[in-house]
């Protein structure tokens, strides 16, 4: 395994200055957002990996499938452009040579992420939430696979569940993966979402190569008001990253470790002492 930086980390960088970074810092991996990747359009991006001889680690992010599970016609057009989205994500992942499309599955239908529930217009039916996004799957894995592309599903801690993800566990995931072949469809497993789950070791070792991506960093706390920058850097919270890395390896998993961290201190700060602090928590606290 070696260290990725995921794009979001460093957050003010452009495509081109986190590039650059990654090949300062002696890094051989990128995780990218396709936010990032719009501003610098896909062709340009493609040039500025390939010509550092950097991998990308990841493709950040598809998903948000659950807005089908509205009523009616709101609902059908919804999962409609939800799997236009994502099959343009999967077309992008491919020209990157993304080793996966993070796939972030969405919340209950109709709840949009951090705001306010809305009156009306949204569902609480969290498990016909998880049937659609099984059935967006079983439209995504097949035009993912022609292109060459791994879906990886991302699990997200609970407090996530009613706006981002209702994928809480491992375990989750890994049933939804079934189906299809580990090559097209995997798990990524995140610190900061599955730390607490105390099956975690235990799915670990029955995702084998399911794992299409690990991403570290550590859960704050308290948290923030904001919970979704929560994220420090790995060694100021409470997780213990030995246990999961020794897992993750025992595994089998021989890809990338991405570092991804949501902090507005960390954003803040100097990027480049941000990978260079990255580097020694990285060999200090991350590897077993």
């Amino acid at each position: 395994m070696s260290l990725s930086l995921n794009q979001w980390t460093t957050r003010r960088w452009s495509v081109a200055e986190a590039v650059d970074g990654c090949a300062r810092h002696g890094l051989e991996a990128i995780g990218l957002w396709r936010e990032k990747v719009a501003e610098t359009g896909l062709a340009e991006s493609v040039k500025l990996v390939r010509a550092a001889g950097l991998r990308v680690s990841s493709l950040c992010r598809g998903g948000f499938l659950t807005a089908g599970g509205l009523p009616g016609e709101e609902g059908r057009t919804a999962f409609a452009r939800a799997l236009e989205e994502n099959r343009r994500a999967i077309d992008e992942a491919a020209e990157l040579e993304a080793a996966c499309l993070v796939l972030v599955v969405g919340g209950l239908p109709g709840v949009k992420p951090g705001e306010e529930l809305p009156g009306s217009g949204f569902t609480r039916d969290l498990a016909g939430a998880r049937e659609r996004v099984a059935e967006a799957l079983a439209e995504l894995a097949p035009y993912a696979g022609e292109r060459g592309v791994r879906l990886a599903l991302e699990p997200l801690h609970p407090i996530y569940c009613p706006d981002r993800a209702v994928l809480s566990t491992l375990g989750q995931a890994l049933e939804l993966c079934l189906p299809y072949p580990e090559e097209r469809v995997g798990v990524v497993v995140d610190t900061f979402h599955v730390w607490w789950d105390p099956r975690l070791l235990a799915d670990v070792a029955r995702a084998g190569n399911r794992i299409a991506s690990y991403q570290v960093c550590d859960y704050l706390h308290p948290l923030p008001a904001d919970v979704l920058l929560g994220r420090g850097m790995m060694g100021d919270g409470v997780i213990g990253f030995g246990p999961i890395t020794r897992a993750v390896l025992d595994a089998g998993y021989t890809g990338d470790i991405e570092v991804e961290i949501f902090n507005a201190e960390v954003w803040a700060a100097d990027p480049d002492e941000v990978l260079a602090t990255m580097k020694a928590r990285y060999a200090d606290v991350v590897l077993p």
